[in-house]
């Protein structure tokens, strides 16, 4: 049988929890998953190992879908990849998905690997993946694995050799472009950054700070992500365009921020992850965001 994808229709969250201690981890989930979000994307960005924690966060939870957002391909080879997730989906009732890519060729060197062609690479590692197998107890659902997906050729691979995409700093253009390429039929879970701030100066000023930090766009890939949507040269120089903060950060009230993520449906997303921006220290949930937009 496969994954339920029914359970991934309410909006879920996406948000770096490296600075948060496993009991604060733990108890964050549990507020998530009370305020009726469907689950909970974590990332790997250097910090914790992603599934140690989603092991750790599903065990404290009960319904909350818990996702990497990404695993990075380079960390861990098709069989141990294979093996984690389906231990996760058989010991929590198939409540994870597993998401993965071919992250950025700094992080990847920097991990002491040689980055190759991204589509070619994440190509030759499904194929491993197929071919892996896994000798424990299996899950009563064949559990997801979504791409971390940006171009079309990558968008093409998560179709025809996935289950889907799961694109990050995209806007809802693009959402509607990966949806005409997926097809009807696949995953399409997309991250929405997100600053609670009717000023839209200092939302963005939020948004600047952030990318600043975390955000990742002097990075080639997003950049050329965006390049291919409209975006130019000038618009990364100088501390980033309005228009391009604007694009991949909504900012404003409740009600726009809302009307964001619905954007994201409305142009075909089986699933927004909204990613909370805290206005004042970036490492810290943002509890009036979440709350004003939970589906709960």
């Amino acid at each position: 049988m496969d994954f339920d994808a029914t359970r991934l229709q309410q909006t879920g969250v996406w948000f770096y929890p490296d600075d948060l201690s496993s009991d604060v981890a733990v108890a964050f989930a549990q507020r998530i998953e009370s305020l009726g979000y469907s689950a909970l994307w974590l990332p790997e960005a250097g910090g914790r190992d992603p599934f140690v924690l989603a092991s750790h966060l599903l065990g404290g939870t009960q319904r909350l879908i818990v996702a990497t957002g990404i695993a990075n391909v380079y960390g861990r080879d098709a069989m141990a990849m294979k093996a984690a997730q389906y231990t996760l989906a058989e010991q929590s009732g198939n409540r994870f998905v597993l998401g993965i890519g071919i992250s950025h060729q700094p992080l990847v060197d920097m991990r002491g690997h040689v980055y190759g062609p991204p589509v070619t690479t994440m190509r030759k590692y499904l194929q491993a993946y197929a071919q892996a197998e896994f000798g424990g107890p299996a899950p009563s659902e064949r559990p997801p694995t979504v791409l971390a997906a940006l171009g079309p050729k990558m968008l093409e691979l998560a179709r025809d050799a996935a289950d889907g995409a799961h694109p990050y700093m995209v806007t809802p253009e693009h959402t509607r472009r990966a949806r005409y390429i997926l097809g009807p039929d696949r995953l399409l879970c997309t991250e929405q950054k997100v600053v609670l701030e009717p000023d839209l100066e200092k939302a963005r000023g939020v948004a600047r700070r952030s990318a600043a930090i975390s955000m990742g766009l002097t990075l080639p890939n997003y950049q050329n992500s965006l390049k291919r949507l409209g975006f130019e040269d000038a618009d990364f120089e100088g501390g980033l365009s309005d228009r391009l903060i604007d694009a991949v950060v909504a900012g404003g009230d409740a009600s726009m921020l809302q009307a964001r993520v619905q954007a994201h449906y409305d142009a075909g997303a089986t699933h927004v992850c909204v990613h909370p921006l805290h206005p004042g220290d970036l490492r810290e949930p943002h509890w009036e965001v979440l709350e004003a937009l939970a589906p709960g």
